[in-house]
């Protein structure tokens, strides 16, 4: 099995604490999420856009306390400014990040486990600071095969180099006892029974006429169990990784500004732009 390697970068994303601290004003930190959805033979387009409210779950290796979560939680080994949020397997963003992706998967066994990597696009809006903030890049998916017995899926293989790539060491020597499924099983307790039940409910977008497997996917169920076969078999946690930030500040309309945040892989750092709104 392959082992978390991370970087050492010099230090948190130029824009990281002033997007945390927006973050942090707002009731609930929505966004949207959009993705690239195939589009049907004939069309004269291959993708067509997708979008949808998501709810960030915090950057990826930095988990929030939860007073609530039970799950065990790894240590504070990496950092990174991937964010990242909860998703069903059964959900269509799934298949769009896989088939959109240079695997460009086609078949839905292709998507069921961890990978991606298709090209996505995030934004939040901050009414309490009158600010928008914009992410772009590729999307990846966290799911029960990352970490396991046997070979390694390619898959599996994707997400530990592209996520680890910008995942930054911050207590050197430990990043052996980092586990990848422990964060993936803290994730799922940090949702309520309620949620994690909602991985347990009848195939999302399925017409209701249609038979499912009733005896084990039900409507308002409350899922305690942190390994509860069911929900975890449709849990997954998706992971973005930014190539471009963008800040517009609206708070004053003549000191408006945009700032432009772009990741170089040369140097693993990021190049700064202030623009015109």
């Amino acid at each position: 099995m392959s082992s978390t390697a991370g970087s050492y970068a010099k230090g948190p994303a130029p824009w990281k604490s002033s997007f945390l601290a927006d973050i942090n004003k707002m009731d609930s930190p929505e966004f949207v999420f959009s993705s690239l959805h195939a589009a049907p033979k004939g069309s004269p387009t291959d993708y067509l856009p997708r979008a949808r409210y998501c709810i960030f779950r915090g950057f990826w290796a930095e988990l929030p306390e939860n007073k609530h979560n039970e799950a065990p939680m790894n240590e504070r080994v990496f950092e990174s400014e991937m964010p990242t949020f909860t998703s069903d397997v059964r959900m269509m963003k799934i298949p769009e990040i896989f088939g959109s992706s240079a695997g460009h998967a086609t078949k839905p066994e292709q998507s069921q486990g961890s990978g991606g990597g298709g090209p996505c696009e995030a934004v939040w809006w901050v009414k309490e600071t009158q600010t928008q903030w914009r992410m772009k890049g590729e999307a990846f998916v966290v799911g029960p095969d990352i970490e396991g017995e046997g070979e390694e899926s390619s898959g599996v293989r994707t997400v530990k180099s592209e996520v680890g790539s910008r995942m930054t060491v911050v207590k050197p020597g430990e990043e052996g006892d980092w586990s990848w499924a422990k964060e993936l099983t803290a994730h799922f307790g940090n949702n309520s029974p309620g949620l994690r039940g909602s991985f347990r409910a009848p195939p999302p977008g399925q017409p209701t006429s249609e038979p499912y497997n009733d005896k084990e996917l039900q409507l308002g169920s409350k899922v305690e169990d942190l390994n509860d076969p069911v929900a975890r078999r449709n849990f997954r946690v998706m992971v973005i990784k930014p190539e471009q930030v963008e800040k517009l500040d609206l708070s004053d309309p003549v000191k408006a500004r945009r700032q432009k945040y772009t990741f170089v892989d040369s140097s693993a750092e990021w190049k700064h732009e202030e623009c015109w709104p």
